[in-house]
């Protein structure tokens, strides 16, 4: 059996936040289910997965991994870089106009 570990427990902050969402009963039956074998309530089990998930997507999308054939290929890239193509300086304007950066 896994014991549960709350990810959200170290985070000193007051709770102030709501989220609500609708849910089908099947899944509502499973995650109380899931929450009771491990001993915590529903609300904290699922804000700890939900949360766990969400760092997990994010370092998904922040990190890049290369391969070590790709590893020489891209930092001679960086070291060299191609001259921009007429695409590649559309490319920059689309994101540019649909991405918000933080």
């Amino acid at each position: 059996m896994r014991a549960f570990n709350d990810t959200t427990k170290s985070i000193d902050e007051r709770a102030s936040e709501r989220m609500n969402f609708r849910t089908k009963p099947h899944i509502k039956q499973t995650i109380k289910r899931a929450a009771a074998l491990s001993g915590v309530d529903d609300s904290v089990f699922t804000m700890s997965a939900a949360y766990e998930s969400a760092l997990s997507t994010i370092e998904a999308h922040e990190r890049t991994v290369l391969e070590p054939v790709d590893h020489a290929a891209f930092f001679e890239a960086l070291d060299n870089p191609p001259q921009a193509t007429p695409d590649l300086k559309a490319a920059f304007a689309r994101h540019k106009d649909r991405v918000v950066s933080k």
